[in-house]
């Protein structure tokens, strides 16, 4: 069997996120070299003690004990002295074969081969590792999704305390907007100890049927307001994934209509959760309650045909150091298994109308699921 070799910083590579569970913001190398108990790590001496604390035990290595001032003493620039004191690593540790992440850097794998080290990607074996969940990131991705259900209370109060006028919701005096609730997301998100950044949709009306459009704008009553959170815990670097859709006032018959058929797709699918299962299997059950209204689904739809309309996305994704992450539930081939943490969000939509989206998060047990996600499904807020 091939070596392991990742070589990145744990803030935007989860696959060295995954092994290393500390913030370390320069790159540096980590090896499973077949037959040794312990993976290496080489990094720089000022994140040693830090590593050191770690409860998984690595074999540290400061970058001294490859050549590091000789080669800064020659007058290498930064990129030839970490790629070169990678392959004098790999080479120590007598690496001739490995496998790496897609992401892996170019440069470096060119000159692992030129070093004789034979090197070649395979994604499906890091999105496997990372599928089944470490504690630390199970309890970051609940701490997250706490963080993501504050948030969306905070919007719910503002939706709930407006007043409705002929030309929009308004709220001491001013017009209830899309930023407005963004505003107060963001903020009772960070005080619960999660940042969530630019990154969150709160669309309204015609909007809500765009995809990941991120929403702007004053909202009316009786139109749809589809909320999307995805806040980070800071500590695992792990995300959280939420959605819910409400109207403020009399609800169309359309958006009433739409909600209760992804209510009734959700549970669908949560109840066929278990480890084992094909993920377009659980899609399909979500499909059902759209085909059987006579709307659209990717299953219904002709080969090549665009939906625009109907349910015409995806039933949900793995999330964890990323976001959207394995395995996806579509018309993927992928199997469920437990510890993995995936998002279940139905949604149907109708082309300047708008939609309704409700996402919850699942966690795949050894018996089924649990359910992380803990907010109530009511249109009216």
């Amino acid at each position: 069997m091939p070596d392991v070799l990742i070589f990145g910083d744990t803030v935007r590579s989860p696959e060295m996120r995954h092994e290393v569970s500390l913030m370390v913001p320069d790159p540096f190398l980590y090896a499973e070299v077949e037959g040794e108990g312990e993976p290496h790590v080489v990094v720089g001496s000022l994140e040693m003690p830090r590593l050191a604390e770690l409860d998984r035990r690595c074999a540290l290595h400061p970058l001294e004990e490859f050549g590091l001032d000789d080669l800064l003493a020659g007058g290498a620039d930064r990129f030839e002295v970490i790629f070169e004191v990678a392959v004098r690593a790999c080479r120590a540790f007598g690496v001739r074969a490995a496998v790496v992440p897609s992401e892996f850097p170019l440069e470096l794998a060119d000159r692992l081969r030129a070093a004789g080290v034979v090197v070649a990607t395979d994604p499906g074996l890091f999105s496997a590792r990372r599928r089944v969940k470490s504690a630390p990131e199970i309890a970051g991705i609940r701490r997250a999704q706490v963080a993501a259900e504050a948030g969306m209370a905070a919007a719910v109060q503002l939706l709930r305390a407006a007043d409705s006028r002929a030309d929009g919701l308004f709220l001491d005096g001013e017009a209830l907007s899309c930023e407005r609730l963004k505003d107060a997301i963001s903020a009772a998100v960070a005080s619960a100890g999660a940042s969530i950044g630019d990154a969150l949709i709160v669309s309204h009306g015609a909007q809500t049927a765009v995809g990941h459009e991120l929403g702007f704008g004053p909202i009316s009553a009786g139109e749809p307001v589809v909320i999307d959170l995805w806040p980070r815990d800071p500590a695992s670097a792990c995300f959280a994934d939420m959605t819910r859709t409400f109207v403020v006032g009399e609800v169309p018959e359309a958006i009433l209509r739409f909600h209760e058929l992804t209510r009734d797709a959700l549970e669908r699918a949560r109840a066929a959760v278990r480890p084992g299962i094909a993920a377009r299997e659980v899609y399909t059950l979500a499909c059902d309650p759209y085909q059987q209204a006579g709307l659209p689904t990717q299953l219904t739809k002709a080969p090549g045909e665009m939906l625009e309309r109907g349910f015409f996305h995806s039933l949900g994704h793995g999330v964890g150091l990323q976001v959207h992450e394995p395995p996806l539930l579509g018309r993927s081939p992928d199997i469920l298994r437990s510890g993995d943490v995936i998002t279940l969000e139905p949604g149907c939509y109708e082309p300047g109308l708008g939609g309704c989206r409700l996402e919850d998060i699942v966690l795949v047990t050894d018996d089924g699921y649990e359910t992380f996600t803990n907010f109530p499904y009511r249109l009216e807020p």
